[in-house]
């Protein structure tokens, strides 16, 4: 048994005076609670209580543990009752990643509705285009944009992610509308540093894979700048169309080949465990799947 229940046990023989008494509170036998009384004895070195036939009390050490031990034990029951409670209620810090281009959607405006609707619970939102170790760096919930392939995580798919081609009207004018994938050769590409010297774009076409060398003008390691360039008609973007989104219903971009993108692709939250995850993490979940599968 670990030292803080022979503590426990001690305690209750303390106060009350008996080892009988401690037994019916601790739904022990009396020989057990004898037996670890004994052993927190051995494990100090020095006797705690005074035994005789009649009655228990106290030795000096014991008042020493009894004295000293009360308030670690009300801490270590505090603690216990809160972390139960986060077990039921959401409440306590959440810790989230999520590549940079969400802050541009309407994920800010999503968690400031969720903390709303859970006061009790705060969050740390880390932006990061990298894939994060979340067991090293302690997270939570990662948000990620992409194909679902880590077997160690378990994730939660939140939304279908279109991708799409876009550029301002000015450029398709002057470039022409591209109608099939293989059309984008000799377009200029805005790419995403990530992709390399020679980047492809990936599509799909009936239902079968098709990746396209394009030529890259800028790379960017983030989509802002790249979108920013687009915006001026030096080039076109392949990005998620969530990201483009407010762009594309202004008219300043135009998507094209949206009938080739990929379908395997997905806004989703991934996490570590599935037992003994908190209220809170739970809550968070399910309102990111419900709100975005309603989007």
């Amino acid at each position: 048994m670990d030292t803080l229940e022979l503590i426990r046990t001690f305690r209750e023989v303390a106060q009350r005076g008996s080892f009988s008494a401690a037994a019916r509170t601790l739904d022990l036998s009396r020989p057990n609670v004898s037996k670890y009384v004994a052993e927190l004895e051995t494990r100090v070195g020095v006797r705690l209580l005074n035994r005789t036939t009649r009655n228990v009390s106290l030795t000096d050490a014991g008042s020493l543990l009894l004295e000293r031990s009360t308030p670690l034990m009300e801490m270590i029951d505090l603690t216990r009752a809160e972390l139960q409670d986060r077990a039921l209620v959401p409440s306590g810090r959440l810790r989230l990643t999520a590549p940079h281009g969400l802050a541009q959607t309407g994920l800010p405006g999503l968690l400031g509705e969720f903390m709303r609707e859970y006061p009790a619970v705060t969050l740390s939102l880390h932006l990061d285009n990298r894939v994060t170790d979340m067991v090293d760096e302690g997270i939570d919930i990662a948000l990620r944009v992409g194909r679902i392939g880590d077997d160690n995580l378990i994730v939660r798919k939140l939304q279908a992610v279109p991708f799409v081609v876009a550029a301002s009207p000015g450029y398709w004018a002057e470039r022409g509308l591209p109608g099939h994938p293989d059309d984008l050769a000799g377009h200029y590409a805005l790419t995403y540093s990530v992709l390399g010297p020679n980047p492809e774009w990936r599509f799909e076409v009936g239902g079968e894979p098709l990746s396209v060398p394009v030529s890259s003008r800028m790379d960017a390691s983030d989509a802002a700048p790249l979108v920013s360039v687009a915006l001026q008609g030096l080039g076109m973007v392949w990005l998620p169309r969530l990201l483009l989104q407010p762009h594309i219903d202004s008219g300043a971009l135009q998507p094209v080949l949206q009938d080739f993108s990929p379908r395997d692709v997905w806004l989703y939250a991934a996490y570590v465990q599935r037992r003994h995850n908190s209220a809170a993490l739970k809550a968070l979940l399910a309102f990111l799947e419900t709100r975005w599968r309603n989007a």
